[in-house]
């Protein structure tokens, strides 16, 4: 299987490299409001395995209700899409102080190496971890040909 890669540009900037020039520190100080708000949404950390038959995702969306959750699988691509809800639970006369965790609507898609049964694919919600199993579709089997 072909090993698959996130790539996030906003955690892989450096933010104390030695080699850093004072005036590239300064510069950096008026984008790192953004990153540090970037940073803040929620991920969906994956774990993708493989069999000789199916494909098995472990997708983390903590804090969602698994009516919330939507999976679509169309030929070799897998889209996971979830919508965090925040209730306010706060008093009127309390004010927030601080506010960290994430709402809104969270997106991962992917592609696998091979073609899935979307006919059989299922998915399991538990404890916050979306299971997904993913059956590779056959195309009938191997057959040898005589050439005449």
């Amino acid at each position: 299987m072909a090993t698959l890669a996130r790539w996030n540009p906003f955690k892989s900037v450096v933010r104390m490299d030695p080699m850093t020039t004072f005036d590239d520190l300064i510069r950096g100080m008026a984008a790192r409001p953004l990153w540090r708000e970037m940073e803040s949404a929620s991920d969906m950390r994956l774990d993708v395995t493989e069999d000789d038959g199916a494909f098995h995702v472990l997708a983390d969306i903590p804090g969602v209700g698994k009516n919330d959750i939507e999976v679509s699988v169309e030929g070799n691509q897998v889209a996971i899409s979830a919508e965090i809800r925040r209730e306010q639970q706060s008093p009127n006369d309390q004010k927030e102080l601080c506010a960290e965790r994430y709402y809104g609507r969270i997106y991962r898609s992917f592609t696998l190496p091979a073609d899935l049964d979307n006919e059989r694919a299922d998915a399991h919600y538990e404890n916050g971890v979306l299971s997904l199993t993913l059956p590779k579709k056959h195309n009938g089997g191997t057959r040898r040909i005589t050439v005449s």
